[in-house]
């Protein structure tokens, strides 16, 4: 079995657990949305700033790795034209029992973001891409998709994990237990470890690949934020363990 098919496996059986990731959004977080109170994450506790959007009325906006019924509603509801790609199962479910409790029409492809995207050249205004790519081993061919099917002009939001949280202990935060780059593919004893805690098999990236990537791809970055966990010991001591970005494809 591929380390993606792991992840889609185990990104479902999270999901039944109770994920806080792939909890879609209730009937009242639409309606606010439709009157104009919203806000999405693409990372744990701070919310993207609305000026990073602009106007998404009639825009085709595409949610890579966002399935989970949180963030496509809500574009939707602002009036965008929305797709979801995603391989976990689950997290299309949810995108489907939303659209279906609030009567709108939504794409939903389960599909794999490390395969060339399903997607014609310019085929979007934006991309909203959360903290996904942690479970990939490669991450530049996926922003160079991204330039590809977004339109001139076009806007790239990504949040990316620093690396950080793969450095220790899962319970203290506080033991360094592991080195970087973190990479289960290239390691049996951590492989066999990722697979006895059902982490899935997840990859630490630096700023190089992730920024640097998007950069290499023909983005231009235009703005970003860092964020904490939310929660546990690094958060309390105010370590910052994820980034999100904002990246435009230049007009010309």
């Amino acid at each position: 079995m591929s380390y993606q098919e792991i992840n889609s496996r185990v990104i479902d059986s999270w999901c039944s657990d109770g994920w806080e990731w792939g909890k879609p959004i209730s009937h009242e977080i639409y309606q606010k949305a439709q009157e104009g109170s919203w806000g999405v994450y693409l990372t744990p506790t701070k919310t993207v700033p609305k000026e990073w959007f602009g106007d998404l009325r009639g825009k085709k906006v595409l949610g890579l790795a966002s399935g989970g019924g949180q963030q496509i509603p809500v574009f939707t509801a602002l009036g965008a034209v929305c797709t979801v790609l995603d391989y976990s199962e689950c997290q299309c479910e949810s995108e489907r029992l939303v659209a279906e409790r609030e009567g709108y029409q939504v794409e939903i492809i389960r599909g794999d973001m490390t395969k060339p995207l399903p997607f014609e050249e310019e085929s979007f205004d934006l991309i909203f891409h959360p903290v996904s790519n942690c479970y990939v081993e490669e991450v530049k061919p996926i922003f160079a998709e991204c330039f590809r099917i977004l339109k001139k002009g076009g806007i790239l939001l990504c949040g990316l994990d620093n690396g950080i949280n793969y450095i220790f202990d899962e319970e203290t935060e506080s033991v360094v237990t592991h080195h970087l780059p973190y990479n289960p593919l290239r390691d049996p004893e951590l492989y066999e470890e990722c697979m006895q805690k059902d982490y899935g098999i997840q990859f630490s990236h630096t700023f190089e690949e992730q920024v640097g990537g998007q950069l290499e791809a023909g983005f231009t970055l235009t703005h970003l934020y860092e964020d904490t966990n939310g929660e546990g010991n690094l958060h309390e001591h105010g370590i910052p363990t994820f980034l999100a970005t904002r990246a435009v494809k230049p007009e010309k």
